[in-house]
């Protein structure tokens, strides 16, 4: 089974990407400082994304969803996760080592899902 590789919204709490590589250090969480996506548009932001082949994770259930829709219109996309803003840390990264144990990146692409599984 092939790694899956997550990408941090820029809104997405740096607390939950610490948690998840505390928990599992090996995982491929890359933070959105790290990829440069301050100020992007969320299209432009799903573009970098899919380039990288990453899964976007991000708070933003209130945008993110409608331009995920339009963006596998004209493209494919490895997926995004919607973690909301009161879902305690332990819990969103539980859930998102849980996803990147048990899944494949072929059942993410084109998919959106939300948090708690």
């Amino acid at each position: 089974m092939t790694a899956l590789r997550f990408q941090a919204d820029a809104d997405l709490n740096h607390g939950l990407v610490l948690a998840v590589l505390r928990r599992r250090a090996m995982t491929d969480f890359q933070s959105a400082t790290d990829a440069g996506l301050a100020g992007l548009d969320d299209q432009a932001v799903l573009r970098l994304a899919a380039a990288e082949g990453r899964i976007l994770v991000t708070h933003d259930a209130r945008t993110m969803p409608r331009h995920f829709a339009d963006f596998i219109t004209t493209a494919p996309s490895p997926g995004v996760i919607v973690v909301p803003q009161h879902l305690r840390i332990a819990s969103a990264a539980e859930d998102l080592l849980l996803i990147a144990e048990a899944t494949d990146p072929s059942d993410w692409r084109n998919r959106i899902a939300f948090l708690p599984i």
